[in-house]
């Protein structure tokens, strides 16, 4: 009788792992690390809206195989969080990509272990030039700083803006983008007055826009985080009398966060900035996108760029996926990676094969009035730009 139960369990055991491997064998999974909860929820939100609104247009699954989304929660700026979970993934849930990254502390701890792994790791989000040097199974889809930073200064030293003064977030993306914008700036003959960096978490703007005023530019030259940061900066600019001073704002285009333009309203008409995604754009891929995202998100708000990178982040798994026959190999997906051309919503996209990094246009906007809401409306553009910061 024991025998006879033995044997069952047996059966009952080997069936069990055997449909677990059918059901690993039958789907591609994506490990998204990102922050869900803390001051940069929001990041995360984005990015899981872009995925489900692409999903929802293209199917959840692709080669005969499905798609499996495992959403991970690095709670904010937390490397090592970032980088347990993603260890995580590789070995107990056998993810065939890693994705996400909000953060670029995130997308460095993480780094080594795709290396090891041999994983393709898809950057959605985090822009510091170096994180593709970091491993060579990285692919970002993105946007650096660097890269929508010097189209800024290219842009105000033709306008006449040769004086300014440069704030942003003190990391790796922020001093990036004052290194490019002060770079390009002084080529053209403009001049940095002060440079001023600020904490990344929760920082009292008040001190540092008195110090704007008092050096009196032509403008002030923004990159802090999209989101809260965006908010109080604006506030402060207004409150203080900046605008009547004659100082201009020229940004990075996460000043405007289109999540949060809406909330942040009129104070924000008239700032100039560059980046590589508005949801003003007008293209057909853009109207679609917008569609989809709206109706797999309903409380969602405007979608952004992150949203925007999650979205062709997927799109590139899907197109490793259909080339190598659902059969997912981290050097050969690599090489795909490296050639892969889409039309986003953003415009055209590329991957550089030599850093396999993001080739895009990048657009210089001015917040205005579309109907009853403001906007970051296109008005210029710089095309087919590389990262400038290797």
């Amino acid at each position: 009788m024991i025998m006879k139960r033995l044997a069952r369990f047996t059966i009952y055991a080997t069936l069990a792992i055997a449909a677990s491997a059918g059901w690993a064998q039958d789907t591609i999974k994506v490990g998204v690390i990102a922050p869900f909860s803390g001051p940069f929820a929001d990041y995360g939100k984005q990015m899981e809206g872009g995925i489900k609104a692409y999903m929802a247009q293209h199917g959840d699954s692709v080669a005969g195989k499905k798609i499996q989304i495992i959403i991970k929660d690095s709670t904010g700026p937390a490397p090592e969080i970032a980088k347990r979970l993603a260890q995580e993934l590789v070995v107990r849930d056998k993810v065939d990509f890693l994705a996400g990254f909000g953060l670029t502390p995130e997308a460095l701890a993480v780094a080594p272990i795709a290396e090891q792994a041999k994983k393709p790791m898809i950057i959605m989000n985090a822009a510091t030039s170096v994180i593709t040097t970091k491993s060579n199974y990285i692919a970002r889809f993105s946007m650096t700083l660097p890269q929508i930073s010097a189209p800024m200064a290219t842009w105000a030293v033709k306008n006449k803006i040769k004086k300014v003064v440069t704030l942003v977030a003190d990391y790796g993306p922020g001093i990036d983008a004052e290194a490019a914008f002060k770079n390009e700036l002084t080529k053209g003959g403009g001049t940095v007055a002060e440079a001023i960096r600020v904490p990344l978490r929760n920082p009292d703007f008040a001190p540092y826009i008195q110090r704007i005023k008092d050096a009196k530019p032509d403008a002030v030259f923004i990159f802090v985080p999209a989101g809260e940061q965006s908010i109080a900066f604006m506030k402060g600019y207004r409150e203080r009398g900046l605008a009547e001073a004659g100082i201009k704002i020229i940004a990075t285009g996460d000043l405007t966060d289109d999540h949060v333009l809406p909330a942040m309203g009129d104070a924000t008409l008239g700032v100039i900035t560059t980046f590589h995604y508005s949801a003003a754009h007008k293209s057909p891929e853009n109207a679609a996108f917008l569609k989809s995202f709206a109706a797999t998100n309903p409380n969602g708000g405007r979608p952004n760029f992150m949203a925007v990178g999650a979205y062709d982040g997927m799109a590139a798994i899907y197109e490793v996926a259909r080339k190598l026959n659902g059969k997912i190999d981290g050097d050969k997906a690599m090489e795909i990676l490296k050639t892969i051309k889409l039309n986003s919503p953003r415009g055209p996209i590329a991957i550089d094969p030599a850093t396999r990094d993001i080739v895009q246009t990048v657009y210089v906007r001015k917040v205005e009035k579309v109907g009853n809401e403001v906007y970051n409306v296109e008005f210029d553009e710089f095309t087919n730009q590389k990262d400038s910061g290797k």
